[in-house]
């Protein structure tokens, strides 16, 4: 589990595509983050959780499925992309974000960014399933970000559907957000609570 509070960035060394495999292997730098990490253990890239497979040193690699790569904005990564990094949390830390499992649902697009001084705004897109699963001063996580939602698109929208996110400065300067422009791809993880909401209602709400 995490909590969507990067503790720091890192940057792609490589990505080798298997595609007889269904697989990929992403190699990235990754200082501050590998040195108790272990064989076996997770980190979260970008808002996926992935499980190191080879260390040297602070270089880490680890295997990504082709589930992966299709759910997520992994596969358009290239050496030199500066990516979100954040350790799975140890029992008894604080839950400074929110409940973060690592499981992308989808990808978006920002949509706008619009700066205000001491604080920026962006839309995002999010797919017309998902939409369902975001509401206004719920959580959202962006690339792994745990952010607040401010504003949602109505749910009687009839084009793409979207939210949009305030971010202060220190986010922006920490993580990969203040490079974000309209047009970029994100990684989308709905509130875990909201997806057992709705699969629960699919049953009438039977347990």
């Amino acid at each position: 589990m995490f909590t969507g509070i990067i503790t720091g960035t890192g940057t792609v060394l490589a990505i080798t595509n298997h595609p007889e495999q269904d697989l990929a292997v992403l190699t990235l730098k990754a200082p501050g983050h590998a040195e108790d990490l272990g064989l076996g253990g997770s980190l979260a890239v970008n808002g996926v959780c992935l499980t190191a497979t080879e260390l040297d040193g602070d270089t880490v690699s680890v295997d990504v499925m082709g589930e992966t790569l299709r759910r997520t904005s992994t596969g358009a990564l290239h050496p030199q992309s500066v990516v979100n990094l954040e350790r799975c949390t140890p029992a008894g830390a604080r839950l400074d974000g929110h409940v973060v499992q690592g499981h992308v649902d989808a990808v978006g697009t920002v949509l706008a960014r619009e700066d205000h001084g001491q604080w920026t705004t962006f839309r995002i897109s999010v797919p017309d399933d998902y939409a369902p699963l975001t509401a206004e001063k719920g959580s959202i996580a962006l690339d792994g970000i745990s952010l607040t939602i401010t504003a949602v698109s109505p749910a009687s929208a009839t084009g793409a559907h979207w939210v949009e996110v305030g971010i202060i400065p220190i986010t922006l300067q920490e993580t990969t957000m203040g490079t974000r422009q309209a047009g970029d791809a994100i990684n989308i993880e709905v509130d875990v609570l909201a997806k057992y909401v709705a699969r629960l209602n699919e049953f009438g709400g039977r347990i």
